[in-house]
């Protein structure tokens, strides 16, 4: 039962911003009354039983949520997202949930059916997100492409291990008419195998960038990534390892 966890004792909300019931095998209704009543500004369900019908009750009643880790759920699950009110959340967790692929995550980007024309949710769900993480997911640009017009305020993106991101995706990315190309501050790409040395100079084109993880990709030479670590975009990195590339703000 829930009185039986440590943290159903206190009902001070001020003492619960973040709340973890990640990996838990059932949740049960008086957990989840629980977490409703502490009203948490980031939630963990990572790879948890949660139902769809459950995240849905939380989420309908959590409308301050700002974070929301749903990693390893299953997509029956977090697809109750589609029809949620997100009016607050900033960070949202996909990563390694299966059987997510284009079709899916159009669900979650485009604006609800009902949307009326001038509301403020025609440009999608998730416009006022600022990190994604999608790692392990099967997406192709088609995905990015919504990604673009429906998450323009990402500062951070998390697509590694996404085994469908080349070169395209970069010059997606970082093209003229990207909003992220601005905005991107942490980019994760490691993983990402079909990535070639020949993308490394787009990514000068992103000003704001902070953090490029591209550890782990086969086709990346360490001298390409390291040429790009001392050109910049603008500026040099350092690289604290091969193909991580880090510059302090």
């Amino acid at each position: 039962s829930v009185n039986k966890l440590p943290w159903a004792r206190c009902y001070d909300k001020r003492l619960w911003p973040r709340m973890d019931l990640s990996r838990r095998k059932s949740l049960t209704p008086p957990m989840l009354s629980g977490v409703v009543r502490r009203q948490p500004r980031a939630l963990d369900l990572s790879w948890t039983g949660v139902s769809k019908k459950q995240l849905m009750w939380l989420l309908n009643r959590l409308q301050g949520l700002q974070e929301l880790v749903l990693s390893g759920c299953s997509w029956l699950s977090v697809s109750a997202l589609g029809s949620a009110p997100l009016p607050a959340l900033r960070l949202l967790d996909l990563r390694w949930i299966e059987d997510v692929k284009d079709s899916q995550l159009r669900e979650l980007l485009l604006p609800p059916p009902d949307t009326k024309p001038g509301q403020t949710e025609s440009r999608g769900r998730l416009q006022g997100v600022a990190e994604l993480r999608l790692a392990g997911l099967e997406l192709t640009d088609a995905s990015l492409r919504l990604l673009l017009r429906h998450a323009p305020q990402l500062s951070a993106l998390d697509l590694s291990h996404c085994a469908h991101v080349g070169d395209p995706s970069v010059h997606l990315l970082t093209a003229p008419t990207s909003p992220l190309r601005e905005t991107l501050v942490h980019l994760n790409l490691a993983g990402c195998h079909r990535l070639t040395d020949h993308c490394l100079p787009l990514f000068r084109r992103c000003p704001r960038l902070r953090r490029l993880d591209l550890r782990s990709c086969r086709q990346l030479s360490p001298e390409a990534c390291a040429r790009l670590a001392a050109a910049g975009p603008p500026g040099p990195f350092r690289c604290p390892e091969e193909k991580l590339l880090l510059k302090d703000s």
